[in-house]
């Protein structure tokens, strides 16, 4: 009796099912849009929602030059600057590195969005995490085009230019001492160094991929750093203000923590506090010097960039430096003026 023998069958693979991607979705909200554009118009005609889509284009239109710069700078410093160069330029002393990295920071002309990629290649290329972060926190507040608004926005009052560098370079140097002293490279390095694009395929395959990486990157949580300042903006009534005028103390605590809900750009922040005429200008100080250094959109940026454990900790420690510095400054140099 034969016993033939099946040839075995081959096993199929299961059908690989097609994902959507997100220009999919987008084409689709587009068509959506363009079908219900007299509907959307009736729903979305409120003040508060024209108010709020208004807050949310200024950031991101404000914020999105400079952060382009910022990634240009990133993928040129990856592509073009070797890691030794670097090395020689700021001193081995941890503290003189800080120092001579937040003085650095007046040849950048940027906001804050730009100084995060930026402070992440310093970092790639192996200069020391807190004269990045140093970098990072005086870039965008002690550069000539921040300086120049801040003096068009308060005529003869050269005290306020003066002011608002020594409080936003008294808090990038602290914030960098106390890193170095304190802070651990577990927070920040292994995520700054993830994802680092391929250093292979000559110079400017290396600059293109950097700055698509860091452009995709912190462009995301730029989007939600605005979206989270816009709906914070439309809940701040005018009518607040008027209320602080003759309370110093209570002024600058509000404008602290507003400065880090509204989350303006650097370079338009000036004439937001110079709009508030019935307070006095050491809260308009406070806000200047908290605004560039710790907010929403920069909350979601370090979260993204660096990690969220080091955002965690960085951020309301940076606010605490932030007011004590320009509060110190202030008192020395505009006192209770107005």
């Amino acid at each position: 009796m034969e016993v033939t023998t099946e040839p075995p069958r081959e096993e199929q693979a299961p059908p690989r099912r097609r994902r959507i991607t997100s220009i999919e979705v987008l084409c689709a909200l587009l068509v959506v849009a363009i079908l219900a554009q007299s509907w959307l118009q009736d729903v979305l005609d409120v003040p508060a929602l024209r108010t709020g889509s208004t807050v949310f284009v200024a950031v991101c239109v404000q914020a999105l030059p400079f952060l382009v710069l910022g990634v240009l700078i990133s993928g040129a410093i990856a592509a073009f600057v070797p890691a030794r160069v670097l090395r020689k330029v700021l001193p081995r002393n941890t503290s003189a590195a800080v120092g001579v990295a937040g003085l650095a920071g007046v040849a950048l002309p940027g906001c804050e969005c730009a100084s995060v990629p930026v402070a992440r290649r310093l970092i790639g290329q192996g200069v020391a995490p807190a004269a990045a972060l140093t970098f990072l926190l005086a870039a965008p507040a002690v550069n000539p085009v921040v300086l120049v608004a801040t003096a068009v926005a308060f005529p003869g009052k050269p005290e306020m230019v003066l002011a608002r560098f020594l409080g936003s370079l008294a808090t990038a140097v602290v914030m960098g001492l106390l890193w170095a002293r304190w802070g651990k490279l577990d927070w920040i390095v292994r995520r700054a160094l993830e994802r680092m694009p391929d250093a292979e395929g000559g110079r400017w395959r290396v600059f293109a991929e950097t700055a698509r990486t860091d452009l995709v990157e912190s462009g995301g949580f730029l989007v939600l750093g605005a979206l989270i300042s816009a709906a914070l903006g439309v809940l701040v009534p005018q009518s607040w203000f008027d209320v602080l005028g003759g309370q110093l103390v209570l002024g600058v605590l509000v404008m602290a923590v507003l400065a880090v809900v509204l989350a303006l750009c650097s370079e338009a922040d000036a004439f937001v506090a110079a709009s508030l005429t019935a307070l006095p200008l050491l809260p308009k100080l406070v806000f200047l010097v908290v605004g560039p250094a710790v907010d929403v959109k920069l909350f979601a940026l370090h979260a993204g960039t660096f990690g969220r454990r080091f955002a965690v900790r960085f951020a309301p420690v940076t606010f605490v430096v932030a007011v004590c510095c320009a509060v110190a400054v202030g008192a020395v140099l505009i006192g209770g003026a107005r």
